[in-house]
């Protein structure tokens, strides 16, 4: 069902990629290494278009090429349920750890694995763990040269690996010399001059659901749409477990058990769609906050 920016909440998006591709064991996996675990995305992701489907919700799937490599008909059977597909990158690296040659690279090679698989141009991007920081800005430029018009990098909250915490709240306008890029932050609520982040990933684990529905009431009460994001590994706690760090296991693992029924409530109470049905009615200049990408200050 397509519906109008007015009628929804916000947006419900996941980031397609397998529990031993995350960030948080970088150190531990090497990508090249991959194929030697055993894949669980398929399950996991079917787990989570069952509970869409239940909740009559569409979203956005930000898929990992090298997952569509090697699971097309994954890819196709998320279109086919009515939910658009975005690129999150192929190799899960790090946005500024890359630099500009090698992040257009990745970017191109996602890309057309997605847009073939697809039949269809992909035109939202969201980087791995939200890695367009400051320091890695000119990677909207690069969205922009190769077709993108969509990006759900940028968060606005500290984090030891990514974050602008003075970046825009609100949906906005990115320009570069290429083209504008429309951004649909990571979700915080505001609290005084703090900025908390909730309703997606560990954010979303670590707190009981009663205290995320009372903070997603507060950021709509606040005037801005919901952004909600996960992770298909975050719906297995049967998952094998990595030899990594404490903080990084703590971050990975932490409730696992309550991420299912956590989104269905999430589902059930809030009216979630497509970021594309968010943006659309706001991509004209007068409805749409335009901030530099030097300067994004706090809406």
């Amino acid at each position: 069902m397509i519906h109008s920016a007015s009628q929804l909440d916000g947006t419900f998006t996941v980031d397609v990629e397998d529990y031993f591709q995350v960030s948080a064991f970088a150190s531990n996996i090497r990508a090249d290494d991959w194929g030697q675990y055993e894949c669980r995305v398929e399950q996991n992701t079917r787990r989570v278009l069952e509970i869409a489907a239940e909740c009559g919700t569409h979203g956005t799937f930000f898929v990992l090429g090298w997952v569509a490599q090697r699971y097309p008909e994954l890819v196709a059977e998320i279109q086919s349920a009515g939910h658009e597909i975005g690129c999150h990158s192929q190799w899960h690296q790090l946005v500024y750890e890359l630099g500009p040659e090698r992040f257009r690279a990745d970017l191109i090679e996602s890309r057309d694995i997605l847009q073939d698989i697809t039949g269809q141009p992909v035109t939202m991007y969201r980087s791995p763990s939200f890695s367009i920081t400051k320091k890695s800005l000119w990677a909207l430029q690069i969205l922009a040269e190769e077709g993108f018009d969509t990006d759900s990098s940028i968060y606005p909250v500290h984090h030891d690996r990514y974050g602008i915490p003075d970046a825009s709240l609100v949906p906005h306008v990115i320009p570069t010399p290429s083209g504008s890029i429309h951004e649909f932050p990571g979700m915080v609520y505001r609290f005084g001059k703090t900025n908390i982040p909730v309703g997606g990933g560990g954010y979303l684990r670590l707190l009981p659901w009663m205290a995320t529905r009372r903070l997603l009431n507060g950021v709509r009460s606040q005037g801005r749409p919901l952004n909600v994001y996960i992770h298909p590994w975050e719906f297995d706690p049967e998952q094998p477990r990595i030899a990594a760090s404490l903080k990084s296991r703590f971050r990975h693992y932490q409730n696992l058990k309550t991420t299912a029924s956590k989104i269905r409530s999430m589902l059930q109470q809030f009216d979630l769609g497509r970021m594309s049905e968010i943006l659309a009615p706001l991509k004209t200049p007068s409805d749409l906050t335009a901030a530099k990408p030097e300067a994004m200050l706090s809406t």
